[in-house]
């Protein structure tokens, strides 16, 4: 799946099939890693079984905007009432750093799990400040999962550094990030690539670029 949809002359419609099941696959993985707890239920043959059972109160997903939100669709297939929210990170051109122009939070966010979405991760910064937000609205460290189609050794390195008790997980790693912030070999721009829009100018990926629409 990662060499038909890293493959430049792979269609749009390929390339939002397989991503897509890639979501699914990486969505699926992350769920295990969730508490879980014994708990005996009743089958209609009147026989109990011993099974498991979520320890937790809700899980709600997150996603960083714009490309997290294409991975929306597949949290809500596997997550039955989930919570979406959203973020919006913009990287200031003329400082280099990311600033928070959205936020949209379900209440009482605190008591969840929190699934974070990102497609791609470069050097991590964007990620970071997400995950930043989610403990300024009390959320533990250690409740939030960072889940990625790609992401760049760089930003798994800083990511890890700083919030060492987030879960990061991720169908692939890239050694390496250019001069641009594009993860090498990479993917190219997600977002672009999913929504059919004009790359922009200097190739960047997702997470580093400053969107205006």
């Amino acid at each position: 799946m990662h060499t038909i949809i890293r493959d430049k002359e792979t269609s749009r419609d390929e390339f939002i099939f397989y991503s897509k099941r890639l979501m699914r696959l990486l969505i699926e993985h992350a769920l295990s890693f969730l508490p879980f707890q014994d708990c005996v239920v009743r089958t209609p043959q009147g026989q109990d079984y011993a099974g498991k059972c979520y320890a937790g109160k809700q899980i709600t997903g997150v996603s960083i905007l714009r490309a997290g939100e294409t991975m929306e669709p597949a949290l809500r297939a596997v997550c039955k009432d989930v919570r979406i929210g959203t973020i919006l990170i913009q990287t200031n051109q003329l400082t280099g750093e990311p600033e928070l122009h959205y936020l949209r939070l379900p209440k009482d966010i605190s008591d969840d799990h929190v699934i974070l979405m990102d497609c791609t991760v470069s050097t991590g910064a964007a990620a970071m400040m997400a995950v930043r937000v989610l403990l300024d609205h009390d959320v533990p460290e250690d409740k939030i999962f960072l889940l990625s189609l790609l992401m760049a050794e760089m930003g798994v390195h800083s990511v890890a550094y700083a919030f060492p008790r987030v879960r990061i997980i991720t169908t692939a790693v890239d050694k390496r990030v250019n001069d641009l912030f594009r993860i090498i070999p990479g993917i190219g721009n997600f977002g672009d690539r999913y929504f059919g829009t004009d790359a922009v100018p200097d190739g960047s990926d997702e997470e580093e670029v400053a969107y205006t629409g």
